[in-house]
């Protein structure tokens, strides 16, 4: 049971963090005038930094699996 809570934990975790880091890079690549101008090391590096705090958010709790085990 411990085992599925964690599996559960860690997809929705992992499914918030990469919407974090999809979101971060489209707003740092929308702040370039042109394509070429993007600072793709910056998109990079607040993407990833992004993913790491929204994990350390879900730690806190994940509304996803509070909802999901109302449902059961």
């Amino acid at each position: 049971m411990c085992n599925m809570n964690i599996r559960n934990w860690c997809r929705a975790a992992g499914v918030r963090a990469l919407k974090t880091m999809a979101q971060a890079a489209v707003a740092m690549i929308g702040t370039a005038a042109v394509l070429s101008s993007v600072d793709w090391n910056l998109v990079v590096s607040s993407s990833v930094l992004s993913g790491i705090l929204s994990l350390l958010t879900s730690i806190a709790g994940l509304p996803e699996l509070k909802e999901s085990e109302e449902g059961k």
